[in-house]
């Protein structure tokens, strides 16, 4: 599985701060869940308590600028992703206390725990280059974002 089977183009956002926004990590995470929303018969407001559990256990911000939200729910039937890119950061509390500009959220079925872990272990190892990051931050439009990952995956399975 690639993580472009999970993600979509319509998933993908690119926010953009401004001086007078609020934009803060709660509200970070409620425009993930909106976007994983509406799955299975699961809701917006299921997902963002999910994700806002994990994040109360301990950050998902991994450092260098990247967050992984993620959480199981036991209707869904398969695994969602979205993609969140906030060019200037949001303060995550992440384990290097940087701020955070390309969240990556996942949800996925509790029973389905392996599948989930690897989804995670491949959005980790696709966000360790700093040159793929710098190119993620730098895309125009989501679609752009969305093949910027479609290609970096054909390249890194190319090269295995």
């Amino acid at each position: 599985m690639r993580l472009t089977d999970i993600l979509s183009p319509e998933r993908v956002i690119i926010r953009r701060n401004r001086a007078s926004d609020q934009f803060d990590k709660e509200h970070a995470i409620g425009l993930l869940a909106s976007m994983l929303g509406n799955h299975d018969g699961t809701t917006t407001a299921e997902i963002e308590h999910i994700l806002l559990e994990r994040e109360a256990l301990q950050s998902t911000g991994i450092g260098e600028g990247v967050a992984i939200p993620h959480g199981a729910l036991p209707q869904l039937k398969e695994q969602v992703a979205a993609l969140l890119i906030v060019p200037e950061g949001v303060e995550f509390q992440a384990i290097d206390d940087a701020l955070v500009s390309i969240l990556f959220g996942v949800i996925g079925p509790k029973r389905a725990t392996g599948e989930h872990l690897k989804t995670l272990a491949r959005v980790s190892r696709l966000l360790r280059s700093k040159d793929f990051r710098a190119r993620l931050l730098n895309a125009a439009t989501p679609v752009e974002a969305f093949d910027l990952i479609g290609a970096e995956e054909t390249e890194k399975k190319g090269a295995v």
